[in-house]
C-alpha cells in the first residue's frame, strides 16, 4: 500500500432467496476475485447470506442456522485468502431480539458484528416487522464458535496503516437526517462501508449517487457502498446491484446498474488525512467507540483510479464550460467591488500574451457590471528590448477592439538610460537586464495610475508566484492581482472560454494570443523578428508545474508520490526523467520564491488554491528534505 492507497471493492453477488449455501458460494467466488485482484477490503451487500427479500422467513429459526452456517463457509474460504478484510450481511439473533447485521472478517476471524440502527418502515419497505433496531453498545456475542464484539460502536483500525480506521452503517443508515456514519467519522473513522439493498426505482440512482458522494465530502472519507442485485425476489421490488466508491466528494467507481459482479478502485488513504489535518478538528462524538485492530501486509497497489494530467481543469464538456464562466464572474467581481470602494479606473500592462488578455478581459467585466465605459479602462503596451512585432500587435488590436483606452509608451530609451546610469554593461543580458525592463513598466503603470485616478491590475498568475517566475518590485507588484489564484493552465482555458464567446476581431485576436509562445519577451528577438525566450523552456512545461503544484500542496502529497503520479498521468508524454528534472525545480523554486508570495497585493481567490489564503511559510525554509526525497528516483515510475 505504497503512498498510502488502499484497494478496495464492492460487490453483489448473484444470489437465491434463502439458498444460504448457494449465496456463501457467491459470495465466497467474489472474496477469491478480490484477493486475486490484490483487494484488501470487501464490501458485500446488505443481507446478502440470506437475500434481502426474504420476508417473514426471518423469523424462521432454518433461515437463521443457515445464515450462520452461511458465514461459517465464509469464514473458512476468508481463512485461505490472507488479510483480505470483507463486510457481508446476514441475520443474528441476539437475546429475544433479531437483527439486520454486518458481519466484518479476516482471515477466518469474526472481527465484530455491527447491526443496523434504523430500519425503514415506509413505503414499500417494513423491516420492523422482523427486525429489531440494532443497539450502539451490544456487548459480546457468541457467532461461529467465536466470542466477538458486537454494536454499532465498533471502529476496525489496520495496525500497520493507522490512517485505515473502518466503521460499519446499513442502507438505511445513510438516508436519515443523522447517520452513524457522522459519529463513526468523529471518532476516527476514514473508510466508511455500506452493505446495503437499495431498490431501484427511476431516478433513484442519481438520488442514491448524490447520498454517497455527498456523504464521503462531508466527512472526508472515503465510502463504499455495496447493494443487492441478482437473484433478490422481484414480485414486488426489482434490485440492480448499483456500487459506489467515492472519495471526499469524489465518484471513484460505480457499476452499471442491473450488472453485478465486483468494482474495484483505490482509496488514497494518505490524501485523506491531509484533507483533515486542514480543517478544524471533528468534534468528539457522542458515545465511545470501541477499537477492534487487524493486521495486513503493506505491499505494493497498483493503481487503476484516474490520475489527471490537469487537476486545475474540468474534462471536456458542460462542466469546464461552467467553471470557466464561473471564475470568469468571480474575477470580475473580485475587481468590481475593488473599483467600486476606491473610485479607481483600472489600469493594467497589456502585453499581448495570456495572462493579460485574461486580466484585460476581467477588466472589461468589471466596467460592464459597474455600468462604467470601457474606455474608463487604460491598456497600456510597452515594448522593451524584446518584444516582437506580433505580441506587440495583439496587445493594440485587443484593446481597440474591446473599446478600451489604449497607450502604447516603449521603455526602451527609459531602460537603457537607467542600465547606464548602474554601470551595468552594455550587451550583457542578464537578470539584472532583464529586471530593469519590468521594474521600469511597473513604474510607467504606477505613475499613470497616480496620474490619472487608477489603480494598477496586476497580470501574473498562480503558477507563476509558485515558481517564483516574476520579478520583485516589477511584475509581481501591483493594486488588485485577479490573476492570483489562477494557474496557468486554466488561464488557458479561460481565454479559449472568451474567445469562443467574443466573435468578431477580438475572438481572432484572443486565439492568436493562445497560439503564441509563452515569454517574458526580455530579450532581444531572434533571426527574423521571432520570439527568443520562452518560459517554458527555461522553467519547464507548465502542466506538470500545475499537477505538481495541485498534488505537492493542495494534497499534501509527498514529493515520491508526486513523481510517481506524475509518471502515471503523463505517460507516453514526458519520459520519467524529465519529470524528475522539473519537479526538483519545482520544490526548489517554490522554497526559494517564497518572499514573492508573501508580498503580494490584494488578489481574489477563486479557485482551490490561494497564493496567499491557502498557503502560508517562511522566506527562509528549506527545501532539503523534499529533495532528499526525490534522490535515487531516476528510472522508477
Amino acid at each position: 500500500m505504497r503512498d498510502g492507497f488502499l484497494k478496495v471493492a464492492v460487490g453483489s453477488p448473484d444470489l437465491r432467496v434463502a439458498d444460504c449455501a448457494y449465496n456463501a458460494a457467491a459470495s465466497a467466488r467474489l472474496l477469491r476475485e478480490a484477493a486475486a485482484q490484490r483487494v484488501k477490503l470487501l464490501v458485500l451487500p446488505e443481507l446478502g447470506l440470506t437475500g434481502y427479500s426474504c420476508g417473514d422467513l426471518f423469523l424462521q429459526p432454518v433461515l437463521l442456522q443457515g445464515a450462520e452456517a452461511a458465514l461459517e463457509q465464509l469464514l473458512q474460504v476468508s481463512g485461505e485468502l490472507g488479510d483480505l478484510v470483507a463486510v457481508a450481511g446476514l441475520p443474528v439473533r441476539v437475546g429475544g431480539g433479531l437483527y439486520n447485521c454486518a458481519a466484518v472478517l479476516q482471515g477466518g476471524r469474526l472481527l465484530g458484528v455491527v447491526p443496523k440502527r434504523n430500519l425503514p418502515n415506509y413505503g414499500e419497505f417494513y423491516e420492523r416487522r422482523q427486525f429489531t433496531p440494532g443497539p450502539f453498545c451490544g456487548g459480546e456475542i457468541s457467532l461461529c464458535g467465536q466470542r466477538i464484539p458486537f454494536g454499532a460502536d465498533l471502529l476496525f483500525c489496520c495496525r500497520e496503516l493507522p490512517d485505515w480506521v473502518l466503521g460499519v452503517e446499513i442502507c438505511e443508515d445513510l438516508w436519515v437526517p443523522l447517520p452513524p456514519s457522522v459519529g463513526l467519522a468523529l471518532a476516527g473513522a476514514t473508510v466508511l462501508a455500506n452493505p446495503s439493498a437499495s431498490n431501484e426505482t427511476a431516478g433513484k440512482a442519481d438520488y442514491r449517487r448524490q447520498l454517497v458522494v455527498g456523504q464521503s465530502a462531508r466527512l472526508l472519507a472515503g465510502y463504499l457502498y455495496a447493494s443487492a442485485g441478482a437473484g433478490e425476489s422481484t414480485a414486488e421490488l426489482v434490485f440492480a446491484g448499483h456500487n459506489l466508491i467515492a472519495e471526499n466528494g469524489v465518484l471513484l467507481a460505480e457499476s452499471p446498474l442491473l450488472r453485478g459482479g465486483l468494482t474495484c478502485s483505490e482509496l488514497d488513504l494518505q490524501r485523506l488525512a491531509f484533507a483533515r489535518s486542514r480543517r478544524d478538528p471533528f468534534p468528539a462524538p457522542a458515545g465511545e467507540y470501541r477499537r477492534v485492530s487487524f493486521s495486513v501486509l503493506v505491499e505494493e497497489t497498483a493503481l487503476t483510479r484516474a490520475v489527471e494530467r490537469d487537476p486545475f481543469v474540468p474534462a471536456p464538456g458542460p462542466e469546464r464550460e461552467e467553471r470557466c464562466g464561473e471564475v470568469l464572474a468571480l474575477q470580475i467581481a473580485g475587481l468590481a467591488g475593488r473599483l467600486r470602494h476606491t473610485g479607481c479606473r483600472p489600469v493594467l500592462g497589456l502585453s499581448g500574451g495570456l495572462d493579460s488578455a485574461l486580466a484585460l478581459l476581467v477588466c472589461v467585466g468589471a466596467a460592464d457590471a459597474l455600468d462604467r465605459p470601457r474606455a474608463d479602462v487604460l491598456a497600456v503596451s510597452m515594448p522593451g528590448f524584446g518584444t516582437t512585432l506580433r505580441t506587440r500587435e495583439n496587445a493594440r488590436r485587443l484593446a481597440l477592439s474591446l473599446g478600451v483606452t489604449f497607450r502604447e509608451i516603449s521603455i526602451v530609451r527609459a531602460a537603457e538610460g537607467h542600465l547606464n546610469d548602474i554601470g551595468h554593461p552594455r550587451g550583457r543580458t542578464d537578470t539584472t537586464y532583464e529586471n530593469a525592463q519590468a521594474r521600469e513598466r511597473t513604474q510607467v503603470l504606477m505613475d499613470l495610475a497616480n496620474a490619472g485616478g487608477g489603480l494598477v491590475v496586476g497580470t501574473g498568475d498562480l503558477s507563476e508566484l509558485a515558481l517564483g517566475w516574476a520579478t520583485y518590485g516589477g511584475d509581481q507588484l501591483s493594486m488588485y492581482a485577479v490573476n492570483a489564484s489562477v494557474p496557468k493552465t486554466l488561464v488557458r482555458h479561460l481565454v479559449a472560454f472568451a474567445a469562443a464567446r467574443a466573435g468578431g476581431e477580438s475572438a481572432a485576436v484572443l486565439r492568436d494570443v493562445l497560439a503564441t509562445p509563452v515569454s517574458p519577451e526580455l530579450l532581444p528577438a531572434g533571426a527574423g523578428g521571432g520570439i527568443a525566450q520562452r518560459t517554458e523552456s527555461l522553467v519547464g512545461p507548465y502542466r506538470l508545474h500545475d499537477f505538481f503544484l495541485y498534488r505537492a500542496i493542495r494534497c499534501g502529497e509527498p514529493p515520491r508520490k508526486v513523481y510517481r503520479l506524475a509518471c502515471i498521468a503523463f505517460a507516453g508524454e514526458f519520459p520519467a526523467g524529465e519529470i524528475l528534472r522539473w519537479l526538483r525545480l519545482f520544490y526548489r523554486r517554490f522554497f526559494a520564491q517564497q518572499f514573492k508570495r508573501s508580498a503580494l497585493p490584494d488578489g481574489p481567490k477563486v479557485g482551490e488554491l490561494s497564493p496567499r489564503g491557502d498557503w502560508r511559510m517562511p522566506s527562509d525554509g528549506s527545501a532539503a528534505l523534499w529533495l532528499e526525497q526525490l534522490e535515487g528516483l531516476e528510472g522508477r515510475g
